[in-house]
């Protein structure tokens, strides 16, 4: 199969003939129809994600068709379409069986445990744990979507903020994340402030539902964001990942705030700072967000399939893999207005 090979740390991506993976025992193989790019495939490039041995094949946002059954796995047979959280659970561990995944200690990771999606084929883990069903109405560039980034802003709002209606959201960043939680905010109720510094990003923020955007050009985003609120958003989050942003996010709160952590923070000179002094002082609670369990799928798919949701709304451009090892290395300077979605058999069927 073709595949995006990183040879080492900030080695240059090249697509390459390798051999197709094998379904492992209570696992499935998948031929990957689409896969997306995010900011996090870029940290795996970096060097940032200690899980990473190289050779390696990036890519953990994926959609497509089960073409192999390994043993043990009862729910999936050939041919099945599929997704995937980026967060596979081990389906043993007390978390798996509580509906945990998310967290589970020997959780396994496409593309940053194991080869990932920039690929025709991938190999997934724990098969009657982790996958979910992609309705036949929901096209497999939405679904690829929907395993990391709308995934992670859907559980980082409804399921750790248990946003309210009528309730201040602060996005920093609009990206994929960030995006996909200013257009499920708007759908739960909420009233979203998305912050950037990309226009062409505000303006899509803008379309889906924001109800004010902020450029970050100097601007004092927790004040502006204080004057728009009547004293600060109720939740905010850090789609991004730096001291600033997360910075921004934090002072953006009211009183007795919610922050979510979604963007990951790389060590700069040690770890980041983070304004815990606010923290204390306004009982803000600080709450990390990493992907959702296959188990809390449904209620977030059936928004989908009704229409509320509507995720390939999100998806700025599709590329093939030669490109994809192009973009790669820059993705973290990307002004991109949505999301980069792969098709890794476009031309090669």
């Amino acid at each position: 199969m073709r595949a995006v090979i990183l040879d080492a740390i900030r080695a240059r991506p090249r697509v390459r003939e390798v051999a197709e993976p094998t379904a492992p025992a209570g696992g499935v193989v998948v031929r990957v129809m689409a896969t997306g790019m995010c900011r996090s495939d870029w940290h795996a490039w970096a060097g940032h994600d200690d899980d990473v041995v190289f050779p390696h094949v990036p890519g953990h946002e994926l959609a497509g068709v089960i073409t192999e059954v390994g043993a043990g796995v009862s729910r999936w047979r050939t041919g099945d379409r599929v997704t995937v959280p980026f967060v596979c659970g081990c389906g043993r561990c007390e978390w798996c069986r509580s509906g945990q995944a998310q967290v589970c200690p020997d959780q396994q990771q496409p593309g940053f445990t194991h080869w990932g999606s920039f690929a025709e084929y991938v190999a997934l883990h724990a098969a009657d744990t982790n996958l979910i069903a992609v309705p036949e109405q929901v096209s497999f560039e939405a679904a690829a979507g929907l395993g990391c980034r709308f995934a992670t802003a859907y559980r980082s709002l409804a399921g750790r903020a248990r946003l309210a209606g009528g309730e201040w959201v602060t996005v920093i960043g609009a990206g994929g994340v960030g995006l996909s939680a200013v257009m499920i905010a708007q759908a739960l109720g909420g009233r979203a402030i998305a912050v950037d510094r990309n226009p062409e990003a505000l303006a899509v923020a803008s379309a889906l539902g924001a109800a004010h955007t902020l450029r970050a050009d100097g601007t004092d985003i927790p004040a502006a964001i204080a004057d728009l609120t009547g004293g600060g958003s109720h939740v905010a989050i850090d789609a991004v990942g730096s001291e600033q942003t997360c910075a921004d996010a934090i002072l953006s709160l009211r009183r007795r705030g919610r922050h979510i952590q979604v963007g990951l923070l790389p060590p700069l000179d040690g770890h980041p700072r983070v304004p815990m002094a606010r923290v204390i002082g306004w009982e803000l609670d600080v709450l990390g967000s990493h992907g959702m369990a296959a188990a809390d799928y449904p209620a977030m798919m059936a928004l989908i399939e009704n229409g509320t949701l509507r995720p390939q709304r999100l998806i700025e451009r599709t590329v093939g893999l030669d490109e994809a090892a192009e973009l790669l290395p820059r993705f973290d300077q990307a002004t991109v207005a949505g999301m980069t979605m792969i098709n890794p058999i476009s031309g090669y069927a």
